[in-house]
Parts: structure tokens; C-alpha cells; sequence
């Protein structure tokens, strides 16, 4: 695993265990962290704060990658999430976060997109789409 593949574990790792172990040491001053369903975080101040206020009253159960993919400053990591809020709420989804890099491996940019898991062909029994009623998550 290289450099750059142990700072996302280790970020994904920090929010399956509820704990901050080294925001600091993973993101820009300036970071600017966008969560696939809109929410846009512009300093690593915000992160951290975002990150404390969440798990006081969510916990991520599975943050799984799938593969990740490397062109000079940038990594795209696919992966896989489930998320349990206190108000007994859950969801989960696929996922993918486009990340760029400073020379010295800290995150300067990040941004998350979503995709349901509820995939079906509107085609299937029919040549007119017939589209699902479920409300898109993401946009």
C-alpha cells in the first residue's frame, strides 16, 4: 500500500472508530472537502469540526474501498458506505472521492459522489423508460 493509500485508511479509519487520529497531519490548512450530497467544508478547521459534531450523533459502521486509482497529484478511491444516525436512520450507498494531493501528500482537495444502491433497468419491461418513484439522495 502506498503513502497515499494509508492516508484515506487512515481517514476512513477515523470515522469508523469515532476518533480524530491526525486531521492535522492529513489535510491542507485550506482544505476544501465537498460531501456528495452538497455539504462543502473550506478549511481544515471546518473538517474537524464537521467530524466532531457528526459522530456526536451518527456512527459510521462500514466504510469499505474497493479500489483506488493514481495519476500524479490526484487518487480516485471507490468505495462502499453504511452510516447508523441516533435516530435510528441508516443508509448506505456507493461511492467515490476525487482527491488531490500537495507535493507532500496532504490532502488539499476532496470530493465525494454518490451512487444509490437501488439500481434497476427502467427498460425492462418495456421500450419506454418506466422510472422509479424513490427520491434521488444525491441531487
Amino acid at each position: 500500500m502506498n503513502e497515499r493509500e494509508k492516508i484515506i485508511r487512515l481517514w476512513f479509519d477515523m470515522w469508523l472508530r469515532q476518533t480524530d487520529l491526525g486531521i492535522d497531519n492529513i489535510f491542507t490548512e485550506d482544505v476544501v472537502y465537498t460531501e456528495s450530497w452538497s455539504p462543502k467544508y473550506e478549511s481544515r478547521v471546518m473538517v474537524k469540526h464537521w467530524f466532531n459534531e457528526w459522530n456526536s450523533r451518527g456512527k459510521v459502521l462500514v466504510w469499505d474501498i474497493k479500489q483506488y486509482f493514481h495519476k500524479d497529484n490526484q487518487t480516485i478511491v471507490e468505495w462502499y458506505f453504511k452510516n447508523r444516525m441516533d435516530t435510528g436512520a441508516t443508509d448506505e450507498f456507493d461511492g467515490v472521492s476525487l482527491i488531490e494531493w500537495t507535493p507532500d501528500n496532504k490532502i488539499k482537495f476532496l470530493k465525494e459522489f454518490g451512487c444509490n444502491l437501488n439500481n434497476y433497468n427502467p427498460y425492462q419491461n418495456s421500450d419506454v423508460p418506466q422510472f422509479s418513484a424513490e427520491k434521488s439522495k444525491w441531487f
